[in-house]
């Protein structure tokens, strides 16, 4: 990674969090593994970088060194051609884009972003991965501030050490650097909505935070186990869901930037909302008060057939995609042997979808598609559509 000068591309086999400075400073990235869903087509999407992801070859075919150019503006598939290709360009007058019916809102998880970002057409930020915020800018497991006693590892709790430094409290370095993130974010896209989505980390992947290994469950499939609401009613996480409650709490009523609306990923059942509701409302979170409004994804097939139930606790449902077509088809979306079965557009998703738009429109509820995909949204009442 200390080799890669800013603008030149970035070949390798796949991504992970460690390699994410490097997104930054790449002219592209190109991998031998991975899909839509992957960390390096998310990260890319995040920093607005071009990517070409699953190449199968890349590593092998690609000469370091080699003069290329990568294109992903034919659509889904990404070309790489040898040398320098022509192109032509264009100069876009943003303010004489028209909005569209639907409203359309971004994806955005980089504070450093957010004023570049705020100069485009939109009508908000539709979702804002808290995950994101405490990968890039916290860097550190919040169980881990809490109980530091349990990290074996002295390189890892001389690295704490160092980003805590100037926090008497370690749980304060977190909440105060998630309310700092979350806050410009907020301010930038001022008065409009900016959707937060609490933290909705999968177990291996809160493992690659510092600390992070001494509170990690071991599990076969993270991707549908311990993540979503469900960690924040279990004693092993619950404190760190309460310091994040902490962090948005400050954001909303000492920074006064009440345009923060708060959004529950991967709830499984009507209980499981009932319980983290109530966690919310201890920590001074209520649907109403200061003009709270709670959100909750739709992103599991239990989710849309008991739309009516989870109406009662939620202002607003946000369709995503990526999980809702993994538990519908039952693939799993890291899978590379199930690319090809793991469809959006299949047949069964679409159902789904169309299931959870007529109930919401019958309950007059909202309705977000927080979605990477093209889509198109005809005669819709009360729905947007989240944009990476």
């Amino acid at each position: 990674m200390d080799k890669l000068a800013k603008g030149e591309i970035l070949v390798t086999g796949w991504t992970d969090p460690d390699w994410e400075p490097a997104f930054k400073k790449a002219g592209a990235i190109i991998t031998d593994q991975g899909g839509r869903t992957s960390h390096a087509a998310i990260k890319a999407r995040e920093v607005g970088a071009t990517a070409t992801v699953g190449t199968g070859d890349a590593t092998l075919t690609i000469r370091d060194g080699q003069l290329i150019t990568v294109s992903t503006a034919e659509g889904n598939t990404g070309f790489i051609y040898d040398g320098e290709a022509r192109w032509d360009e264009k100069e876009i007058d943003l303010s004489q884009i028209e909005i569209p019916k639907t409203d359309v809102m971004l994806i955005l998880n980089h504070p450093d972003k957010a004023f570049e970002y705020s100069a485009l057409p939109n009508k908000g930020i539709g979702l804002m991965r808290m995950e994101f915020i405490i990968n890039n800018t916290i860097r550190v497991h919040p169980m881990a501030l809490r109980h530091s006693e349990k990290i074996s590892y002295k390189k890892v709790r001389r690295e704490i050490e160092e980003l805590t430094q100037h926090c008497a409290n370690k749980q304060d370095y977190f909440i105060l650097r998630l309310e700092e993130a979350t806050a410009n974010i907020a301010a930038a896209f001022h008065p409009k909505d900016v959707i937060v989505r609490m933290s909705d980390f999968k177990s291996n992947e809160y493992a690659n935070l510092n600390g992070g290994c001494a509170f990690k469950p071991k599990e076969e499939n993270p991707m549908i186990g311990f993540r979503g609401a469900s960690l924040y009613y279990y004693p092993l996480y619950q404190k760190a869901f309460e310091m994040e409650c902490e962090a948005m709490k400050l954001v909303r009523e000492d920074m006064g930037l009440t345009n923060v609306k708060l959004m529950l990923p991967f709830v499984r059942n009507v209980a499981e909302a009932q319980k983290v509701i109530q966690l919310m409302g201890n920590k001074g979170f209520k649907r109403g008060i200061d003009g709270l409004q709670l959100y909750m994804m739709l992103e599991i097939p239990s989710n849309a057939l008991l739309e009516e139930e989870f109406a009662k606790y939620f202002d607003c449902f946000s369709i995503g995609s990526n999980d809702l077509t993994q538990l519908t088809l039952g693939a799993d979306r890291d899978s590379e042997l199930l690319r090809e079965v793991f469809a959006p557009f299949d047949q069964a998703v679409k159902l789904l979808i169309i299931m959870a738009i007529e109930k919401a429109n019958a309950l007059g509820v909202k309705l977000d598609f927080a979605s990477r995909l093209p889509v198109i949204i005809r005669n819709m009442p009360n729905f947007w559509w989240s944009a990476g």
